[in-house]
């Protein structure tokens, strides 16, 4: 494996169709797809400037390495990528990937990430900004710190643990996602989603879990969580604490302490459907 090491590298595709490389305390100034094409790379400790750098590559390791924010729609149409110890500030990274795995990373603007991709491992991140993993496929997502709208969004086969979301519309339009032992706030949550797990999680939502065929709930806390479950089919829920209010559930078994406001329109559903059990009565 050829090592380039200290460098300073300008111009359009300055290390184009570039292979079995090893890059090291290596800034890569102005000039667009530095690295595009590109196989079988090691990055270490070095900064990219500017646009494109790594675009239809492969088998990619990257170690203590900055994206600046005119590195922007960095890693696109690539596979086999490793991204560890990192930070981006710039956005519209990962788009159209496969095979992704990222563990402490940081994401100074988090926007527009992880599109479209597919077989992602993201662990130990902290990210701001609006549609993170919007469209993405096979996501395992492990102690993720997140400020941004629109979280996983047309997103399928998802699992997330140990997270905290800060996120209006998180999970929509989802299929096939499991949420353990976190925390989510935001309003309209899971709205046109099917098959939504919530295992020891807190959850506070403005018309949360609303629109959704199959949710599961178990050992859930909704804190000021208003107006929950409209039109939601389905629904198997052990809420542990109290649910300020309730609206038009379609179907299914809703448990908890108990309900402030149970709303039930009786010509827009039918309540024989709804099993609700209150244990605080």
């Amino acid at each position: 494996m050829e090592e380039i090491k200290g460098q300073i590298l300008t111009g359009e595709r300055s290390l184009f169709h570039g292979k079995d490389l090893k890059i090291v305390d290596t800034i890569f100034g102005d000039g667009e797809s530095p690295l595009k094409e590109s196989k079988n790379i090691e990055l270490m400790g070095s900064m990219f400037k500017w646009k494109y750098p790594l675009w239809y590559s492969e088998n990619v390791k990257v170690d203590n390495c900055v994206w600046f924010e005119m590195a922007r729609s960095g890693i696109w149409y690539t596979n086999n990528i490793e991204v560890k110890n990192s930070v981006f500030e710039a956005p519209k990274n990962f788009r159209r990937c496969s095979n992704v795995k990222v563990d402490n990373v940081k994401f100074v603007n988090a926007a527009e990430m992880f599109w479209s991709c597919k077989d992602v491992s993201i662990k130990d991140v902290t990210a701001k900004g609006d549609y993170f993993c919007m469209n993405s496929e096979d996501l395992t997502i492990e102690n993720l710190s997140l400020v941004g709208n629109y979280f996983v969004d047309g997103g399928k086969n998802i699992t997330v643990k140990n997270s905290k979301l800060l996120s209006k519309d998180a999970f929509w339009n989802v299929e096939n996602a499991t949420v353990t032992d976190s925390v989510i706030l935001g309003e309209y949550l899971g709205w046109n989603s099917k098959n939504l797990t919530f295992i020891n999680c807190t959850i506070e939502s403005l018309q949360g879990l609303c629109y959704i065929d199959n949710l599961v709930m178990k050992n859930c806390k909704l804190i000021n969580t208003t107006l929950a479950f409209e039109y939601c089919n389905g629904i198997d829920a052990d809420i542990s604490s109290n649910i300020t209010s309730v609206l038009n559930p379609s179907s299914g078994t809703i448990t908890c302490d108990y309900i402030d406001e149970l709303i039930i329109e009786k010509d827009k559903v039918d309540p024989t459907k709804t099993k609700i059990i209150c244990r605080k009565r």
